[in-house]
């Protein structure tokens, strides 16, 4: 029978390991927070130019060659981030603090929605476009002001799942493994991952790949949203009420979860028709009784955004201290 005291050891160990993760995503929001995305260099960036010429190599009109494709680019950065299991607690704390900072937009993404809003208020509809694109994959040199600002609410409420919520909960479970896997599955999604000739077939693995990497992320978002709904104006009530009746009536079965929660909590209509250059897509109407939304409203969706990036933090930091202090007996039960 092994002395308590070497049971006790490990269990110590896992509970250092777990307040350190824990303390490294919160530490990496706040980084972000402060220092937002490095102009040049970022790793995310430096990511997709080798996935943009290793396409170049392996590119072939069929699901085989993009599930190889889409398998080599996560397998690679989540093997980087495996040896920081082995860190001692404080210095994994910083590691895990600096790839959530790496991989997380939790201030790029409300400041870029500020930018769009600031260019409206001047009337200058043409750099108010512009600026869009840095948010949304859509044509925009023919949208309005309103379907602007419909286009900035659904961007922000879509990415604030994908760009925050889904790697703080991926790092809770994970680690640096989770933060980084998960990073390069929604970029290769970004890339590869839509409708179009050349990514129906070798596009398909990476799409898949992230529909099931943010299903739970999604959902959290929603409840997070709901939650947090008050700061924008809004009631949890609202927020759940059209996350659910909604959610589900979008093409992605993950976006329209999120974007449905915020038309909830802002009391938005969002939904309708996107012109993305190779098609158009007449999406479904989230909220069909909310109002349209208007330049004031970008203001209250980034809002809201910052309200859920610091519940995801404090929730995310919350599961990890709970996830990966359970050892192998509780794994075994909990399966």
């Amino acid at each position: 029978m092994p002395s308590p005291t070497l049971v006790a050891v490990p269990a110590l160990a896992r509970r250092s390991r777990a307040r350190a993760t824990a303390a490294g995503l919160v530490a990496g929001v706040l980084l972000d927070q402060l220092a937002g995305d490095p102009r040049r260099g970022h790793p995310v960036a430096l990511f997709g130019a080798a996935a943009g010429s290793l396409e170049a190599l392996l590119w072939r009109d069929d699901r085989m060659a993009g599930t190889g494709y889409a398998a080599l680019l996560v397998a690679a950065p989540v093997l980087l981030g495996r040896p920081a299991r082995g860190l001692p607690a404080p210095w994994l704390a910083a590691a895990t603090a600096v790839g959530t900072w790496a991989v997380l937009g939790s201030r790029t993404l409300p400041g870029e929605a500020d930018a769009v809003a600031a260019h409206l208020r001047r009337g200058d509809l043409p750099a108010a476009r512009r600026r869009l694109t840095h948010l949304v994959g859509r044509r925009t040199d023919s949208l309005d002001k309103a379907e602007i600002a419909r286009a900035v609410v659904e961007s922000v409420a879509e990415n604030t799942s994908d760009a925050v919520v889904a790697p703080l909960l991926w790092g809770a479970v994970a680690g640096l493994p989770g933060l980084f896997g998960y990073r390069a599955v929604n970029t290769l999604d970004a890339m590869v991952g839509h409708h179009s000739p050349r990514y129906e077939n070798f596009g398909w693995a990476s799409a898949r790949a992230d529909d099931l990497a943010n299903y739970l992320p999604a959902r959290l978002t929603a409840a997070l949203t709901a939650a947090v709904a008050p700061a924008a104006g809004g009631t949890w009530r609202a927020a759940l009420s059209v996350a659910r009746a909604d959610g589900r009536r979008h093409p992605s079965p993950n976006a329209g979860v999120a974007e449905a929660a915020f038309a909830g909590a802002l009391g938005l209509r969002l939904g309708g028709r996107n012109d993305y250059g190779s098609h158009v897509e007449d999406r479904p109407v989230l909220n069909a009784a909310g109002r349209a939304p208007g330049v004031d409203d970008i203001a209250r969706a980034a809002r809201l955004s910052r309200a859920v990036t610091a519940a995801a933090a404090v929730s995310c930091a919350a599961i990890a201290l709970a996830w990966r202090s359970r050892g192998p007996a509780a794994a075994g039960k909990a399966r």
